[in-house]
């Protein structure tokens, strides 16, 4: 079973949503980050990315840092910025962009059913970013944006939500990147038991996007309890703030990637040794991956089309997936990046942003960049399922949630 809790969340006042609510804090650079502040001071991005109020490279660091992200916090709700609800809450939580719509349920979810895996993880989490988001969640005694999580839909979930969508949304607004974010709040007891009871029949949930804060939040529970601050078993800090959506909905883009450099090869050798594994055809113009086991190339300003050969194909859940193909064919043998974790010679572009990203890098800082299909969802679920791990950069979701939309402090 899934364990889903009400809370009295802090939202932005319907007319101010658009401009106080942000991207995630990973989505943006610091240096982007800024420039929206210096427009817009309620941004959120002043509780996420705290650095921005402070001048490059004159940052503070570590606690010091959150102990100005928890300042900001506190000063949005004083001054009314972030309003409180009076009633434990569900929020149903819809975004669409273009033609796409998603819709789910923000709420807790369970830390004990995280560290027990019935919370199913696909990407290993990094420490210095665990550390950074631990220090985050912890001093600021808030979780500020949700971790993404689906489950597998039997058909009932949104024939349960029909009843509530029918009425007037609480927020909705249409954000700078043209997706629209809207929410209804749900605090009367009858539908409240009847989403828990609903997911009390989902045997399990699976992280999409947030893993470093899913694993920050059990950090910071088991830090609580080591320091007493936290005796019984049900406190506010062993659950954490979520948005869950059915897998049916959820919209996975490619993740893309630059090299820095050929490892001492020229152009002609580097062909000649990726068409030892893969098929390879010139393009007259950008093109993006048709299919798995596809991918494009930018390299001296001409695109290519790369299809693995039937010998490097694998039906291993991992070894399949097309970033793994990559990596083992290409990245690892032919331009000696071992381990794309902590490379300084590879790169990762969101799919959202084009291939055109691709041949601006390539003429910026890259010799070579590749655009890959998107992994789908059963893919991602499998994964899961199997308790393995993708390679690193493999899933981009669209469109992003927004942080600062529903906020949960954990007093």
């Amino acid at each position: 079973m899934s364990k889903i809790k009400p809370f009295c969340g802090y939202l932005p006042h319907p007319d101010e949503a658009k401009l106080v609510t942000s991207p995630p804090y990973d989505v943006l650079s610091s240096t982007e980050a800024r420039h929206i502040v210096k427009y817009n001071n309620s941004s959120f991005l002043r509780v996420i990315k705290p650095e921005i109020d402070f001048p490059n490279n004159d940052e503070p660091s570590g606690e010091k840092l959150h102990q100005h992200a928890a300042k900001n916090l506190n000063a949005f709700i004083k001054n009314g910025i972030l309003l409180q609800d009076k009633k434990d809450s569900f929020y149903i939580y819809q975004i669409s962009m273009g033609a796409h719509t998603q819709t789910g349920i923000i709420g807790l979810v369970s830390v004990k059913e995280y560290d027990n895996s019935l919370i199913k993880k696909h990407e290993h989490t990094r420490p210095d970013k665990e550390d950074d988001r631990t220090y985050h969640i912890d001093v600021t005694n808030a979780n500020t944006g949700p971790v993404f999580l689906t489950f597998r839909n039997d058909g009932e979930f949104q024939n349960m939500l029909s009843k509530v969508l029918i009425r007037k949304e609480d927020i909705s607004f249409r954000a700078d990147n043209s997706t629209t974010h809207s929410i209804w709040k749900i605090n009367d007891d009858l539908n409240i038991q009847m989403i828990k009871s609903y997911f009390s029949t989902v045997p399990c949930l699976y992280i999409a996007d947030g893993h470093h804060r899913a694993a920050s939040a059990s950090r910071v529970q088991k830090l609580r309890k080591d320091r007493e601050l936290e005796k019984n078993n049900d406190v506010e800090s062993s659950y954490f703030l979520s948005a869950i959506f059915p897998h049916d909905e959820v919209q996975i883009l490619g993740y893309n990637r630059v090299i820095t450099d050929l490892a001492g090869l020229t152009v002609d050798q580097f062909i000649l040794s990726v068409e030892e594994k893969f098929h390879i055809e010139e393009l007259t113009k950008a093109e993006a991956p048709s299919k798995i086991s596809c991918f494009t190339m930018y390299l001296n300003r001409t695109w290519y089309r790369l299809e693995a050969k039937n010998k490097i194909l694998s039906n291993d859940s991992i070894k399949g997936l097309d970033a793994a193909i990559l990596q083992d064919h290409i990245f690892e043998p032919i331009l000696k990046i071992d381990d794309p974790r902590i490379s300084n010679r590879i790169d990762f572009v969101g799919g959202i942003r084009g291939l055109g990203e691709l041949e601006r890098r390539c003429e910026l800082d890259a010799k070579v960049a590749f655009a890959l299909y998107p992994v789908t969802i059963e893919q991602l679920l499998k994964v899961s399922d199997e308790g393995k791990v993708m390679p690193p950069k493999s899933t981009w979701f669209e469109p992003k949630l927004r942080s600062g939309l529903v906020v949960r402090s954990l007093d």
